[in-house]
């Protein structure tokens, strides 16, 4: 009996609308989104302004990424999908042979270059640009070397999977698909230390539409089987690579930071690899769990071993959204603890957090995305690879793993007992992680973090120059880079090398050492602090600030930028309109009592004693 027909108020319900009492209904329907948007703007006024800020940042981030890294991954999935119309055979040959590649290569090349999201993000965040230059060179460099060692491992796979057990035509498939696809690895490789988003958002669109195309054509028009499949993987490899290269020097994206390949690059490799190491740890301990789960599928049949291909796949397509906010916590926490802003890194790690809770709301994977898609991204950022690379080994090996093998072949359980295990494993990690970044030093991540991009010597080294800190007070004669403007801490009176032009900021009335001559730029007004005798250079005409009352040093004979109307009251005196120019071919020179004095045509005149008279 249908209940709808025979109730008036089930009628009403269903259909959404009552005949008797229209009126009253449309004001429902019309206070309903107003009702919403209430609820909206007083969930908003809850957040806090910084917090707001922050969470417009890590979403800036985290979505171009999301999008760029799908693009990417689709290319094997493509291939995946269209070697599955093949046959059940095909199918599982391909998947061994992306696992081997996984493996073997992409995860430890991955692994490598995660090293940069902590040196070119706090590198970035102090505003040495050059030196993030620097960085990608030594990356390349160590990355085209790591591919000998992953090639000797790719051309030894039909072996290496017939040891383990696998069927002997599935590792004939793979040793073919990865035969072809071999060539494209340092590709690939040297594809992951790229760190612009939203070019490769659009490259990996093109890269992912000629290869569909090209594995349409290579495996229904040539008939070429799982060899076209590796072919055409290969070759889209390649198109982004080029594609990519076009766009950055068609755009000049890297101007600011590339300045030509230097010899620098073969130098500091040994910070490079001590981080490199522990990420490439950190990612393989996890990466490679996913893969083995496929190497067991293997053994118990070829249809779980197409089943674990095919969930994995799934999984880490919806892994892309924790992995937005994973990049995007590395950059900004890397970036404030660049800067020595510890306060704002410990801020990104939170909001980061928060973002990725919501959206594992959407997409189920919370315990995924509270420990790999921001928790591992943290911890890169902060440069803590080595304590990430054990939680990986303890959680996924003495835990997770020994779970899963027990419930996927005792227990007979397949499958679904391997991705029990997983989940335990990452739930345990999760609270570990949380912990972790809540006992956190900050000041001293940030320190360290300041040493590497470059700005700060390590206390070692100040031991072994038999130099010591004074509190606050530096006291090692640092080499800036002398085209990046620092902003230095005002208070405290810094030795800074008196041999390069530093570029100092020019808004910040700083303290230097009034017994170094320091050549500064003379094209910047800086805001010196008045009340110390500063020595600068006497051949440079300095543009110092018109306003302030300098006290500099009587016994040197500045030269004064002739275009700037110095005026102060007391100090410092401008006359004839602020017109400052010499009459000996702008030369100033000294008189009695230390005074500088130059006559012109109604110009120049000044004399020290204590102060310029103009």
């Amino acid at each position: 009996m249908d209940h709808s027909k025979s109730n008036p108020v089930a009628v009403n319900v269903v259909n959404g609308h009552s005949k008797s009492d229209e009126a009253s209904v449309t004001e429902s329907t019309v206070e309903s989104p107003v009702f919403c948007c209430g609820c909206l703007r007083r969930i908003r006024g809850w957040i806090p302004v910084h917090y707001k800020e922050e969470i417009g940042q890590i979403l800036k981030l985290a979505g171009p990424v999301v999008i760029s890294q799908l693009m990417i991954f689709l290319i094997s999935f493509v291939s995946t999908v269209f070697c599955g119309h093949l046959g059940k055979t095909e199918l599982a040959g391909v998947a061994l042979a992306i696992a081997v590649i996984n493996v073997t290569g992409l995860s430890i090349g991955s692994g490598l270059a995660s090293a940069c999201d902590t040196l070119i993000s706090q590198t970035f965040g102090s505003g040495n640009m050059n030196r993030v230059g620097m960085i990608l060179q030594r990356g390349v460099l160590i990355l085209l070397l790591a591919c000998f060692p992953c090639w000797a491992l790719l051309i030894n796979t039909e072996p290496i999977l017939l040891a383990v057990k696998q069927s002997p035509e599935v590792a004939r498939l793979s040793q073919l698909y990865v035969m072809i696809f071999m060539p494209a690895l340092p590709i690939m490789l040297c594809f992951f230390l790229q760190g612009i988003i939203w070019p490769t958002v659009l490259v990996g669109l093109v890269g992912n539409i000629l290869n569909a195309l090209i594995n349409y054509i290579f495996l229904y028009v040539l008939d070429l089987g799982v060899a076209g499949s590796a072919a055409a993987n290969s070759i889209s490899q390649y198109s982004l690579a080029v594609f990519l290269y076009c766009y950055i020097v068609w755009q000049g994206l890297h101007k600011a930071t590339w300045e030509g390949w230097s010899a620098d690059c073969l130098q500091e490799w040994g910070q490079f690899i001590t981080l490199a190491i522990p990420s490439m740890l950190m990612l393989c301990l996890e990466w490679w769990t996913y893969e083995i789960g496929g190497f067991l599928a293997g053994l118990i049949s070829e249809v779980e071993l197409g089943a674990q291909s095919v969930v994995y796949q799934l999984a880490v397509i919806t892994y892309m959204f924790p992995l937005g906010f994973s990049v995007a916590a590395s950059v900004r926490v890397g970036n404030a603890l660049g800067a020595g802003n510890t306060e704002q890194a410990k801020l990104s790690g939170k909001v980061a957090s928060i973002c990725a809770f919501i959206v594992s709301c959407f997409v189920s994977t919370f315990v995924l995305v509270t420990k790999d898609g921001v928790m591992g991204g943290v911890v890169r950022g902060a440069g803590k690879q080595k304590i990430g690379a054990l939680c990986n080994l303890v959680g996924y090996y003495f835990i997770g793993f020994p779970i899963g093998v027990s419930l996927m072949f005792p227990n007979k359980m397949g499958i679904i007992g391997l991705w029990i295990g997983l989940f335990t494993c990452v739930l345990i990690q999760s609270l570990f992680l949380v912990v972790l970044l809540c006992k956190l030093d900050w000041k001293k991540a940030s320190q360290e973090a300041l040493v590497r991009a470059g700005v700060q010597l390590p206390e070692r080294k100040e031991e072994q120059f038999g130099l010591e800190k004074r509190g606050n007070i530096p006291a090692v004669p640092y080499i800036l880079n002398p085209m990046v403007p620092f902003i230095l801490n005002p208070t405290v009176p810094y030795i800074l090398n008196p041999t390069v032009p530093h570029i100092l900021n020019p808004t910040v009335p700083y303290i230097l050492n009034p017994t170094v001559p320091y050549i500064l730029n003379p094209m910047v007004p800086y805001i010196l602090n008045p009340t110390v005798p500063h020595i600068l250079n006497p051949t440079v005409p300095y543009i110092l600030n018109p306003t302030v009352p300098y006290i500099l040093n009587p016994t040197v004979p500045y030269i004064l930028n002739p275009m700037v109307p110095y005026t102060s009251h007391g100090s410092i005196h401008s006359k004839s309109h602020g017109s400052i120019y010499s009459k000996s071919h702008g030369s100033i020179y000294s008189t009695s009592h230390g005074s500088i004095y130059s006559k012109s045509h109604g110009s120049i005149y000044f004399k020290f004693y204590g102060s310029f008279i103009f």
